[in-house]
């Protein structure tokens, strides 16, 4: 990816503006990476996540939260443009669960993205000190930090958010509000975007664009959803439909698919690029099924680090122009995104 020099590290956040996406992926030269999986790569680290709290856990011990820095610092030196917070299954009323107090867990909120901004200054003063290495890529570059939201059912910890069904009982309103205090902190954090993660059906997509508008959030957001059909979100609603609801709300700078089978993504970007104009966000999984009774993932049933690269190509093809991994992908994955978009951009360039 062809990237733009930065003299000081004060310039390093992106002005906020609609076109934060477009202005980004100008200076990246078309094509931009996300990070990886995080939760996975604490898991790999040795961190213990067997809990409702997920990823998020490890806000709540500095030990634990010196790890989200190194895993952050580990994306960023193999390529990545954009790093996720650890805050996907972090919510007020989860935090609330284990015996915090609301400011407390708005706190570990407003921790995750700080430990997003410490890993970001520490990948800087080792691009102005270091030199560039096989085992590390240290380029002077914009980097955004996106802080994630996940779905209600990520905070219910049973797999809903595989399902997308949530019962009558959960209306539009409920959702609002079940999320309307984690958005405002989340906004107000220091991060440069929101990212609305794994969204399993269109209601809360319609919650979620309906919240920004409401609260008048000031930073953009993008909206990822997932599937498992290739054709419809886990719910069984259209992705033209979920993918409408992003394009109609303003404050929605990219849309996209995330922590689904690569197998399935060609074809999704074909349908959103039917129903978007908006930038188009990727990042599937590993391709591996995640058995939610026994809560681990089944051996042998994803693909390679070497077969999920190869289909990056086609993916920018089809007109996505963010791509990154989310589960049980790593650092190993992001570094072969950066290289395949690398090699893109420098052969446009030479025939130019």
């Amino acid at each position: 990816i062809a990237v733009t020099s930065i003299s000081s590290l004060s310039v390093v956040r992106v002005k906020m503006s609609s076109s934060l996406i477009s202005d980004f992926l100008h200076q990246a030269g078309g094509a931009a990476v996300i990070d990886g999986g995080l939760a996975t790569e604490l898991e790999r680290h040795g961190a213990d996540l067997n809990d409702p709290l997920w990823s998020a856990k490890c806000l709540i011990s500095s030990p634990h939260s010196d790890l989200i820095r190194q895993v952050h610092l580990d994306y960023l030196e193999n390529g990545a443009d954009i790093i996720t917070t650890a805050s996907y299954q972090a919510t007020i009323q989860g935090f609330k669960e284990k015996g915090f107090s609301d400011e407390e867990g708005e706190n570990m909120l407003r921790r995750s993205v700080e430990i997003a901004r410490e890993a970001r200054d520490l990948y800087y003063e080792r691009c102005a000190t270091g030199d560039e290495t096989d085992a590390r890529i240290l380029k002077q570059r914009t980097i955004l930090i996106a802080a994630s939201i996940g779905s209600y059912g990520a905070y219910l910890a049973d797999g809903s958010e595989y399902s997308g069904i949530y019962g009558d009982a959960i209306t539009l309103e409920v959702l609002k509000d079940f999320h309307r205090r984690r958005v405002q902190v989340l906004a107000d954090s220091g991060a440069d975007l929101l990212a609305f993660e794994t969204i399993p059906n269109k209601i809360e997509a319609q919650a979620y664009a309906e919240l920004l508008e409401e609260e008048n959030i000031k930073i953009p957001a993008w909206f990822c959803f997932n599937s498992k059909d290739g054709i419809n979100v886990v719910s069984g609603d259209s992705i033209e439909e979920c993918g409408s609801i992003a394009e109609s709300c303003n404050k929605v700078v990219a849309v996209g698919i995330n922590c689904t089978p690569p197998r399935f993504l060609h074809g999704l970007i074909l349908l959103l690029n039917k129903v978007t104009t908006k930038p188009v966000a990727i990042y599937p999984n590993s391709g591996e099924t995640y058995d939610g009774d026994r809560k681990e993932w089944m051996q042998n049933t994803g693909v390679t680090d070497e077969d999920f690269v190869s289909y990056v190509s086609k993916w920018c093809e089809s007109g996505a122009c963010l791509v990154g991994g989310c589960c049980r992908t790593t650092p190993v994955t992001i570094r072969g995104i950066y290289k395949t978009l690398y090699n893109s951009r420098s052969a446009t360039l030479a025939t130019e």
